[in-house]
């Protein structure tokens, strides 16, 4: 029987370090402690180190119990159906690429939880408690599932995620997480967290009362503004998009003399988006003078004359006055003068032409790419749905997108500021015209689930890449996106794509086969969408 030790940690931790010490050094080197004639001194060195092993795991001292958390708060939601249940178990337990190799007909059930997740949080459900933890775990592995999965998770899994470190981003995503949230019309409540509160808990207050009463968010950050360092300036400074009108214009006009450039910049730009602000009217009168109508030409013709320096006033209203390498410095400050001026100044100064008009006139001297890409920017920062569309052209047009669209990305942003339905319509016809290869960010812009017109231009644009007897691999993003986008409704349209097709002469090896499977996991997966939904809708239902 081995006794274990009440002597104090010291000397216990000392014999061991001795027994370590002598297994590196070798026992022909150092004779372990305790040894006799009998025994080799391999032999006594691991009998000593089984007891010390012992005698320190007994020897320990118990430590103090810690103090019992609190209970978890109550979610007053109403459950989950039993059925949608199963399913977020389901949704949650599937772990991507565990299969290996080609996903074959199998949906990507990881790629449907934000979607399922969407259409809970519209339902206003709470989830199940044993769920909690997987969904910690997989907005933990996921960011772009975060604020999602936060909202589902509602109070308990904030507590829940305060016991566990690995958790703890869900507490910084929602600062100030257990606590009740500010009344707004609580001004000594909302000062005191203003000027006590953490970073993370100041940005969340300014944000929630930047929604309901604007003013009472500026003047708030203007009384300490002048104390707040710089970065911190700039994310208060960025909250104020939320609501942004006349009224904001006296305190941005002085963030423009800010120490900071990152802040002036930003406070230009808030500007901009303001039409009737006085930085506006100077970005007009700037950009004005650099661009006129020359009618000694044949045809109408703009004329482009870039700024020939960047002012301090220039400076002061935002333009960044050192170009990137390999860019002109005149073109530089040109296209930033034009993205700041207010869109709708341009027609009076162009003779009174419409926005498709003035898109339309030629520009000399190889300004056009830098002179419409600075439009194109400016329609998506003053949400200018006319500007966009001039500057889309329409779809089917042989350059695959309007003259000043100098990207697929930029086509993207301007597509932002249509309607869903305008939007649908327009990359529709673009599918129609120029097929998939380029539409994939187009497609990224529309509003899910895809209108119908839309959905049958990318059914019918996969059907002809198999026709051509192309792999779908080429096609995978697309497809995806089709997997979480399409309409489910689509699903029995798609049944006579599930065969094996006749390989034709010139197509890959074995492509038929491998589009059979990617159309059945399209059907599968937009049939499983619409078992989701049902499932959500049980409750309402009932």
């Amino acid at each position: 029987m081995i006794r274990t030790s009440t002597t104090p940690e010291a000397p216990a931790t000392g014999a061991w370090e001795e027994l370590v010490t002598t297994a590196l050094l070798g026992t022909d080197r150092r004779t372990p402690p305790g040894g006799t004639p009998e025994r080799t001194a391999p032999v006594t060195l691991l009998d000593a180190a089984a007891v010390q092993t012992v005698r320190r795991r007994a020897g320990l001292r118990p430590a103090s119990a810690a103090r019992r958390p609190e209970p978890a708060p109550r979610d007053p939601r109403p459950p989950l159906p039993a059925a949608a249940a199963r399913r977020l178990a389901m949704l949650l337990s599937d772990r991507p690429g565990a299969a290996g190799g080609r996903r074959s007909t199998a949906p990507d059930l990881m790629e449907l939880l934000p979607q399922w997740l969407a259409a809970a949080n519209a339902h206003g459900y709470a989830p199940p408690a044993q769920t909690l933890p997987a969904l910690l775990d997989a907005a933990r592995g996921r960011t772009d599932l975060r604020p999602a999965a936060l909202a589902f998770g509602g109070p308990r899994a904030r507590w829940l995620a305060g016991l566990n470190p690995d958790w703890r981003f869900a507490l910084r995503a929602t600062p100030g997480a257990g606590a009740a949230p500010t009344d707004p019309e609580d001004a000594d409540r909302v000062r005191k967290l203003w000027e006590e509160g953490l970073f993370a808990e100041r940005v969340a207050l300014l944000a929630s009362l930047r929604t309901r009463r604007p003013a009472a968010a500026r003047e708030l950050l203007a009384g300490s503004w002048a104390a707040e360092r710089a970065e911190d300036r700039l994310m208060f400074l960025d909250s104020l998009r939320t609501g942004l009108g006349p009224d904001d214009e006296a305190f941005l006009e002085q963030a423009l003399s800010d120490r900071s450039r990152n802040v002036r910049s930003t406070a230009a730009e808030l500007l901009s988006a303001l039409p009737g602000s006085a930085l506006a009217a100077r970005m007009a009168a700037r950009s004005g003078s650099c661009v006129a109508v020359d009618h000694t030409r044949a045809t109408p013709t703009l004329v482009v004359e870039a700024p020939h320096e960047c002012d301090a006033a220039m400076e002061r209203d935002g333009i960044v006055p050192k170009a990137p390498a390999g860019r002109g410095e005149r073109s530089w400050w040109l296209g930033q003068l034009v993205e700041a001026a207010p869109l709708g100044a341009w027609p009076g100064r162009l003779g009174g032409r419409t926005p498709r008009e003035i898109v339309a006139l030629p520009v000399a001297d190889g300004w056009q790419g830098e002179l419409h890409a600075a439009w194109c920017r400016a329609a998506v920062r003053q949400r200018d749905a006319r500007w966009a569309r001039a500057l889309l052209g329409p779809p089917a047009a042989p350059d695959s997108g309007g003259p000043g669209a100098v990207s697929l990305a930029e086509r993207a942003k301007l597509l932002g500021t249509l309607d869903a339905v305008e939007r649908a319509d327009w990359v529709a016809g673009f599918i129609a015209a120029h097929g998939l290869p380029e539409a994939f960010q187009l497609l990224g812009v529309c509003a899910v689930p895809w209108a119908a017109p839309l959905g049958r231009a990318v059914v019918d644009a996969l059907n002809i890449a198999r026709d051509a007897g192309s792999y779908p691999w080429s096609f995978s993003g697309v497809m995806g996106l089709a997997e979480r986008c399409l309409d489910p409704a689509e699903a029995s349209r798609l049944d006579g794509l599930l065969a094996v097709p006749d390989e034709a002469e010139d197509a890959s090896p074995g492509a038929g086969g491998y589009w059979a499977e990617a159309f059945q996991r399209l059907v599968t997966t937009l049939r499983l969408r619409s078992a989701m939904a049902e499932e959500l809708d049980a409750a309402r239902a009932g």
